[in-house]
């Protein structure tokens, strides 16, 4: 693995990172209670083929500075995807791949619609764009979950990254479910709790007919957070080219830590590397 470049400014205050030297370019974007080490069993292979450009978003527990994360500003995905779009302009990066987990599949989305010209692609992994049920669509979560979540971390919140991260987590992978637990606490609870209110609270669904980025849906097939017909209504909702993949066997969610092996081999398919 190669690292490349100097990095400041955004993109130090973000702890980004490019390594490999590939001819294409690809971003690794991570979600809710992580860092960019939940991709670090899949960055050896991709960064063979791609320069892959990882970092750590504000709210992340790695940022040094965890004041730079204002509740008030981010109040939606918006001003997540403005971040993005202004990472790519500082590296000079791209046109790029963009893989984003979870919340960063809809992040994704949102910058790819401010600025089609800086994504070729987008592979959103286990994203969603609506958690809570309505009568005509199926998000895996009723209001009172919903709340019952929220109520839990803001009483107590190291107790709930416990909980959550072996509800979440492919129990079978002990390693994986104590390293995203480690992540959830390296958080600050405040953060944690003004996030979550946006993420599981959030509706993108109509941002989804505005996407004219192709865009390859990926979710594993047993995934306690996101139903697998959540993918099959982004790729009916998605206005450009979509595809779905499932990894029927991958349990949790996240196939990057505990299903890499198969999502490496779904990407290396779609991506043809």
């Amino acid at each position: 693995m190669v690292v490349n470049q100097k990095i400041s400014g955004l993109a130090a205050t973000m702890n980004a990172k490019i390594i490999g030297s590939g001819e294409r370019s690809m971003v690794l974007a991570h979600g809710f209670g992580c860092d960019q080490s939940v991709w670090d069993k899949i960055i050896p292979v991709l960064s063979q083929s791609f320069k892959v450009l990882v970092f750590d978003w504000l709210f992340s527990g790695a940022i040094k500075d965890q004041s730079l994360y204002d509740p008030s500003k981010y109040n939606s995905f918006d001003p997540f995807s403005d971040d993005l779009i202004a990472l790519l302009e500082e590296l000079k990066f791209g046109p790029v791949v963009f893989v984003g987990h979870s919340l960063s599949g809809m992040i994704g989305c949102a910058a790819s619609i401010k600025r089609p010209d800086l994504f070729t692609n987008l592979i959103p992994i286990a994203a969603s764009p609506r958690y809570i049920n309505s009568e005509d669509y199926k998000g895996g979560f009723e209001s009172k979950d919903i709340d019952t979540l929220i109520t839990n971390i803001g009483s107590n919140y190291e107790a709930w990254a416990v909980a959550f991260a072996s509800i979440v987590v492919d129990s079978r992978d002990s390693l994986s479910v104590q390293r995203f637990e480690k992540c959830l606490k390296k958080m600050k609870p405040e953060t944690a709790l003004a996030l979550a209110k946006i993420v599981f609270g959030s509706d993108e669904r109509e941002l989804l007919d505005q996407v004219s980025v192709p865009c390859h849906v990926i979710q594993p097939g047993n995934d306690v957070v996101v139903p697998v017909s959540v993918a099959y209504f982004m790729q009916e909702k998605i206005k450009g080219e979509s595809t779905v993949d499932i990894i029927k066997d991958a349990m949790g969610h996240f196939p990057q830590m505990t299903s890499h092996v198969e999502l490496l081999d779904v990407m290396r398919r779609l991506l043809e590397f």
